[in-house]
């Protein structure tokens, strides 16, 4: 049994980023929790709640971050805040936003959460990895440097219509159908990604670190 940490730099970055994946390890008797870098308003945090409670979350922890406020000098109170996290779950395994993601807020955390790849400080920590998400990852300009480039590609096809039923809780961040994070758009991210691997849904990472 592994202990999963998800750093959501927004509410729907766990559904988006890997919200299959979750699934999955839960299902695999996984103990799964889930912090909120930043979780809005009131009404914002009872639907997060909900989704917590879909996914069966054995913790969930809230840093309370107003969003669009963090910057390279949030990094001294964040990596603080994240580390207590890290060491009250003492995670195997990491998911972490992606380094280039058009968000702000997105880079800064994910600079935040490169303390914690350093392997004598956390050696509980085995494996890390990058998130895609929706509206985020996808519109990273068109640089070879800057590129989503996935190693690692998670099988959710037995996961996809529940992580479906758990975004839709999200009722205010699924778009139109022509516009990314609408229901076509995740659905059809999540295929693309699975004909790489010859089955019908799959979530897509880059893997930071894996020790065995």
């Amino acid at each position: 049994m592994d202990k999963v940490l998800v750093v959501a730099v927004h509410p729907d970055d766990e559904t988006l980023g890997c919200g299959g994946t979750i699934l999955k390890h839960i299902s695999n008797g996984d103990n799964v929790s889930c912090v909120f870098v930043t979780s809005g308003n009131e009404s914002q945090k009872i639907i997060v709640e909900k989704v917590a409670k879909a996914y069966g979350f054995e913790s969930v922890f809230y840093l309370d971050v107003p969003e669009l406020s963090l910057t390279d000098n949030s990094l001294n109170d964040v990596i603080p805040a994240l580390a207590k996290v890290i060491k009250t779950v003492e995670p195997d395994v990491l998911y972490i936003p992606n380094r280039t993601d058009v968000h702000s807020d997105h880079r800064v955390v994910f600079e935040a959460c490169l303390p914690f790849t350093k392997q004598f400080r956390y050696p509980f920590i085995k494996e890390v990895y990058m998130m895609e998400v929706l509206s985020e990852t996808d519109f990273v300009p068109a640089i070879s440097s800057l590129a989503f480039v996935p190693n690692t590609f998670v099988d959710i096809t037995p996961f996809m219509e529940k992580k479906m039923e758990i975004m839709s809780l999200y009722d205010s961040e699924v778009m139109d159908e022509v516009y990314t994070r609408s229901d076509s758009s995740i659905r059809a991210q999540n295929r693309t990604r699975g004909s790489r691997i010859g089955v019908m849904y799959a979530e897509a990472f880059v893997q930071l670190m894996r020790i065995e």
